[in-house]
């Protein structure tokens, strides 16, 4: 189902977690803007979300008025859907993705689609204009793909951060509220969740720390991953959050010869 975490006039950002209700495949997170009867959607999700999604985004939007997607990076659970986004549209919607993939992602999708319906996002980022309100796609390169982009609302001061903040729960018990997204109640409890994923996932400590300077220079109110159930909200959590972020150990930071030694079995 979709969750509203902001709406404002004819500004509203829903989350749709878990459409496929738990079935085993990773939990992935799809997002929804919409500014004055017109949307976007970041990481649309795979192939196996495309029917339940459509259904629940009709509840907020006419999907034919959903001229955009904007892809964070590569993998299969952000934009294996294209295709069918392209189908339901009738072709006119745009999706944006980093150069480094916009020759990869057409693989997903028939091959008589017009390249000019794949944007090349610059690695500098770009903004986007979304019927009057801006949005801003802002570098996370190696967090955790080498082309990879967040995207900042500058309406409701959201930044939906792809892979960063990920959150692997326990399955079952009270932690899962029957897939409704909601907000971190004790980071300190949080990050216990969110560990193991950034020290295998996320590249490196330096390209962490970078982010985390970068994105401090922007307003932001909530910080929403592309998987999880929980997300930041308020300045206090927010900063925890990218503090954190610049504090952390991981990816080739934690590598040794015992990672690259030959199987003996």
């Amino acid at each position: 189902m979709g969750t509203v975490i902001f709406e404002k006039d004819i500004h509203k950002c829903i989350v749709f977690d878990d459409i496929l209700g738990g079935r085993g495949d990773i939990q992935s997170n799809q997002f929804l803007i919409i500014h004055n009867n017109e949307g976007l959607l970041y990481d649309i999700g795979g192939i196996k979300v495309m029917q339940p999604l459509y259904k629940e985004i009709s509840k907020f939007i006419s999907p034919r008025n959903i001229k955009t997607i904007v892809l964070s990076h590569q993998d299969p659970d952000t934009g294996a859907g294209v295709n069918y986004w392209m189908q339901f549209t009738n072709f006119a919607i745009r999706t944006f993705v980093s150069s480094l993939w916009v020759r990869f992602i057409p693989h997903l999708c028939r091959s008589n689609f017009a390249k000019e319906l794949f944007v090349a996002i610059p690695d500098k980022g770009m903004r986007l204009n979304l019927n009057g309100a801006e949005i801003i796609l802002i570098p996370a390169h190696f967090l955790h793909s080498p082309g990879n982009f967040q995207l900042y609302d500058t309406t409701s001061k959201i930044l939906f951060s792809g892979d960063l903040g990920t959150s692997i729960p326990p399955s079952g018990g009270i932690y899962r509220e029957k897939f409704s997204v909601v907000e971190v109640a004790d980071c300190d409890e949080h990050v216990k969740y969110m560990e193991g994923f950034h020290k295998r996932y996320i590249t490196s400590g330096k390209a962490c720390r970078l982010w985390s300077k970068m994105v401090s220079e922007l307003d932001i109110e909530i910080i929403v991953p592309q998987h999880g159930h929980r997300y930041f909200k308020g300045k206090d959590m927010v900063n925890r959050f990218i503090d954190w972020v610049g504090n952390l150990q991981c990816g080739i930071d934690l590598l040794d010869k015992n990672d690259f030694a030959i199987p003996k079995n």
